[in-house]
């Protein structure tokens, strides 16, 4: 059964369901978001994601850079992957596909631009968005040491 305010497996997040999303997840967290609660401020200095990202992602206006989007996932210690699907960068439909991909030996090391072309993606924003994700993945798996999120596998 789908949750309320949760696109399906093929629509992409809205801006206005992300922010409801992140609410949820900082609230979970003890991060008190009503007015004069603190809650904000503090997950910025936890954070080091900027005032005025953080603002704009809880009042629903707009995706925000994959780079953002990675310092909420370590902030929040929730796969990269999920905040993408979250965000509405990728839909469930698009990430399950990624990891059905990963699954399948190959020859050699699949490019970004390779696997957009797999994944149907054509729109150029897309594709530069799809590059820039990857890139982001890249760049966290290895400050990581290669090692993954238990979710992820």
């Amino acid at each position: 059964m789908e949750q309320p305010n949760l696109p399906r497996a093929n629509q992409a997040a809205s801006p206005a369901q992300f922010a409801t999303w992140l609410r949820q997840q900082l609230e979970r967290r003890g991060y008190d978001l009503r007015p004069r609660g603190g809650g904000q401020s503090r997950f910025v200095q936890d954070s080091g994601i900027g005032a005025g990202s953080v603002s704009r992602m809880l009042r629903g206006q707009g995706s925000t850079e994959t780079r953002v989007l990675g310092l909420l996932a370590d902030a929040l210690d929730i796969p990269l992957p999920e905040v993408l699907v979250a965000a509405g960068v990728l839909t469930r439909e698009e990430l399950d596909g990624v990891r059905k991909a990963g699954t399948t030996p190959r020859p050699a090391p699949l490019t970004p631009e390779a696997a957009a072309d797999e994944l149907g993606i054509t729109d150029p924003q897309s594709r530069r968005l799809f590059v820039s994700m990857t890139e982001t993945l890249r760049q966290q798996r290895a400050e990581n040491g290669g090692k993954e999120h238990a979710a992820e596998n």
